[in-house]
Protein backbone atom coordinates (compact mmCIF):
# COMPACT_ATOMS: atom_id res chain seq x y z
CA UNK A 1 0.00 0.00 0.00
CA UNK A 2 2.57 1.97 0.91
CA UNK A 3 3.95 1.84 -3.23
CA UNK A 4 0.67 3.01 -4.27
CA UNK A 5 0.20 6.03 -1.95
CA UNK A 6 3.51 6.67 -2.83
CA UNK A 7 3.02 6.74 -6.79
CA UNK A 8 -0.27 8.78 -5.97
CA UNK A 9 1.41 11.17 -4.61
CA UNK A 10 4.30 11.42 -7.30
CA UNK A 11 1.55 12.17 -10.30
CA UNK A 12 -0.34 13.99 -8.22
CA UNK A 13 2.71 16.57 -8.16
CA UNK A 14 3.42 15.74 -11.86
CA UNK A 15 0.11 16.41 -12.56
CA UNK A 16 0.08 20.06 -10.82
CA UNK A 17 3.43 20.60 -12.14
CA UNK A 18 2.05 20.19 -15.85
CA UNK A 19 -1.15 22.24 -15.14
CA UNK A 20 1.04 25.37 -13.49
CA UNK A 21 3.46 25.25 -16.82
CA UNK A 22 0.83 24.59 -19.21
CA UNK A 23 -0.88 27.70 -18.26
CA UNK A 24 2.33 29.73 -17.46
CA UNK A 25 3.09 28.71 -21.54
CA UNK A 26 -0.44 30.10 -22.47
CA UNK A 27 0.63 33.28 -20.44
CA UNK A 28 3.88 33.97 -22.37
CA UNK A 29 2.55 32.69 -25.86
CA UNK A 30 -0.93 35.36 -25.34
CA UNK A 31 2.08 37.93 -24.77
CA UNK A 32 3.96 36.50 -27.65
CA UNK A 33 1.13 37.88 -29.93
CA UNK A 34 2.00 41.62 -28.80
CA UNK A 35 5.59 41.16 -30.43
CA UNK A 36 6.74 42.55 -33.43
CA UNK A 37 7.78 40.18 -36.27
CA UNK A 38 9.80 38.13 -36.45
CA UNK A 39 10.00 38.12 -32.61
CA UNK A 40 6.23 36.99 -32.36
CA UNK A 41 6.40 34.08 -34.91
CA UNK A 42 9.48 32.42 -33.14
CA UNK A 43 8.22 32.94 -29.83
CA UNK A 44 4.51 31.19 -30.77
CA UNK A 45 6.12 28.62 -32.82
CA UNK A 46 8.19 27.72 -29.47
CA UNK A 47 5.20 27.53 -27.43
CA UNK A 48 2.98 25.57 -29.31
CA UNK A 49 5.76 22.73 -29.46
CA UNK A 50 7.06 23.54 -25.78
CA UNK A 51 3.27 22.92 -24.97
CA UNK A 52 2.33 20.29 -26.85
CA UNK A 53 4.91 17.90 -25.30
CA UNK A 54 4.34 19.33 -22.10
CA UNK A 55 0.51 18.45 -22.36
CA UNK A 56 0.50 15.44 -24.05
CA UNK A 57 4.21 14.08 -22.68
CA UNK A 58 3.61 15.50 -18.63
CA UNK A 59 -0.11 16.38 -18.07
CA UNK A 60 -2.41 13.89 -19.14
CA UNK A 61 -0.43 10.99 -18.29
CA UNK A 62 0.34 12.22 -14.71
CA UNK A 63 -3.87 12.88 -14.36
CA UNK A 64 -4.26 9.25 -15.90
CA UNK A 65 -1.99 8.06 -13.24
CA UNK A 66 -3.25 9.91 -10.47
CA UNK A 67 -7.03 9.07 -10.84
CA UNK A 68 -5.74 5.28 -11.65
CA UNK A 69 -3.53 4.97 -8.41
CA UNK A 70 -5.65 7.59 -6.60
CA UNK A 71 -9.05 4.96 -6.95
CA UNK A 72 -6.73 1.92 -6.15
CA UNK A 73 -5.30 3.18 -3.01
CA UNK A 74 -8.81 4.46 -1.57
CA UNK A 75 -10.17 0.84 -2.57
CA UNK A 76 -7.56 -1.03 -0.87
CA UNK A 77 -7.56 1.90 2.42
CA UNK A 78 -11.46 1.26 2.40
CA UNK A 79 -13.53 -0.08 0.09
CA UNK A 80 -16.82 0.65 0.32
CA UNK A 81 -16.38 2.42 3.60
CA UNK A 82 -15.39 5.90 1.99
CA UNK A 83 -14.72 8.37 5.11
CA UNK A 84 -16.26 12.08 4.57
CA UNK A 85 -13.12 14.01 4.57
CA UNK A 86 -12.65 11.55 1.03
CA UNK A 87 -15.76 12.24 -0.50
CA UNK A 88 -14.82 16.30 -0.24
CA UNK A 89 -11.46 15.47 -1.35
CA UNK A 90 -12.85 13.59 -4.32
CA UNK A 91 -15.06 16.62 -5.21
CA UNK A 92 -12.03 19.29 -5.62
CA UNK A 93 -10.14 16.11 -7.59
CA UNK A 94 -13.49 16.40 -9.56
CA UNK A 95 -13.22 20.41 -9.77
CA UNK A 96 -9.51 19.65 -10.69
CA UNK A 97 -10.10 17.43 -13.32
CA UNK A 98 -12.90 19.60 -15.23
CA UNK A 99 -10.27 22.37 -14.72
CA UNK A 100 -7.70 20.28 -16.51
CA UNK A 101 -10.36 19.66 -19.33
CA UNK A 102 -10.68 23.27 -19.82
CA UNK A 103 -6.87 23.85 -20.19
CA UNK A 104 -7.67 21.62 -22.83
CA UNK A 105 -9.71 23.63 -24.40
CA UNK A 106 -7.44 26.77 -24.10
CA UNK A 107 -4.02 24.19 -25.55
CA UNK A 108 -6.25 23.05 -28.61
CA UNK A 109 -6.83 26.95 -29.46
CA UNK A 110 -3.64 28.15 -28.76
CA UNK A 111 -2.01 25.32 -30.75
CA UNK A 112 -3.63 26.61 -33.79
CA UNK A 113 -2.54 30.26 -32.55
CA UNK A 114 -6.18 31.28 -31.19
CA UNK A 115 -5.76 34.25 -28.85
CA UNK A 116 -8.70 34.61 -26.86
CA UNK A 117 -7.05 35.84 -23.51
CA UNK A 118 -4.81 38.21 -22.27
CA UNK A 119 -2.08 37.19 -20.51
CA UNK A 120 -3.33 38.57 -17.16
CA UNK A 121 -6.16 36.84 -17.77
CA UNK A 122 -3.80 33.61 -17.90
CA UNK A 123 -2.30 34.63 -15.00
CA UNK A 124 -5.44 35.08 -13.07
CA UNK A 125 -6.37 31.54 -14.74
CA UNK A 126 -3.20 29.81 -13.21
CA UNK A 127 -4.05 31.15 -9.98
CA UNK A 128 -7.10 28.46 -9.61
CA UNK A 129 -4.66 25.63 -9.83
CA UNK A 130 -2.75 26.68 -7.08
CA UNK A 131 -6.75 26.91 -4.82
CA UNK A 132 -7.18 23.29 -5.96
CA UNK A 133 -3.64 22.42 -4.53
CA UNK A 134 -4.29 24.17 -1.12
CA UNK A 135 -7.53 22.66 -1.03
CA UNK A 136 -6.67 19.31 -1.78
CA UNK A 137 -3.63 19.17 0.57
CA UNK A 138 -5.35 20.78 3.78
CA UNK A 139 -8.42 18.09 3.28
CA UNK A 140 -6.14 15.01 3.07
CA UNK A 141 -3.62 16.53 5.97
CA UNK A 142 -7.04 17.71 8.32
CA UNK A 143 -9.35 15.00 7.39
CA UNK A 144 -11.96 16.70 9.98
CA UNK A 145 -14.98 17.49 8.02
CA UNK A 146 -16.02 20.14 11.17
CA UNK A 147 -14.00 22.14 10.32
CA UNK A 148 -15.04 22.76 6.31
CA UNK A 149 -16.66 26.37 6.88
CA UNK A 150 -13.34 27.36 8.75
CA UNK A 151 -11.39 26.05 5.66
CA UNK A 152 -13.74 27.45 3.27
CA UNK A 153 -13.49 30.91 5.02
CA UNK A 154 -9.51 30.76 4.80
CA UNK A 155 -9.69 29.70 0.81
CA UNK A 156 -11.81 32.73 0.45
CA UNK A 157 -9.06 34.67 1.94
CA UNK A 158 -6.47 32.91 0.44
CA UNK A 159 -8.20 33.60 -3.27
CA UNK A 160 -8.36 37.23 -2.03
CA UNK A 161 -4.94 37.54 -1.34
CA UNK A 162 -3.70 35.39 -4.49
CA UNK A 163 -5.86 37.89 -6.73
CA UNK A 164 -4.88 40.83 -5.28
CA UNK A 165 -1.22 40.01 -6.00
CA UNK A 166 -2.06 39.63 -9.68
CA UNK A 167 -4.08 42.72 -9.92
CA UNK A 168 -1.04 44.54 -7.96
CA UNK A 169 1.89 42.74 -10.58
CA UNK A 170 -0.37 43.82 -13.42
CA UNK A 171 -0.44 47.88 -12.39
CA UNK A 172 3.38 47.68 -11.57
CA UNK A 173 3.27 45.95 -15.62
CA UNK A 174 1.34 48.56 -16.62
CA UNK A 175 3.35 51.61 -14.92
CA UNK A 176 6.41 50.47 -16.83
CA UNK A 177 7.80 48.55 -14.28
CA UNK A 178 10.37 45.27 -14.04
CA UNK A 179 8.70 42.12 -14.30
Amino acid sequence: MLYLKALHIIFVVTWFAGLFYIVRLFVYHSEAAEKQEPERTILMNHFIIASRRLWYGITWPSAILTWLFGIWLMIEMFGSNIPDWLWIKLSFVLGLTIYHLFCGMLFKSYQKNIIRYSGIKMRLWNEIATLFLFSIVFIVVIKDTSLWIKGLFGLLLFSLLMFGAVKIYKNIREKGGKE
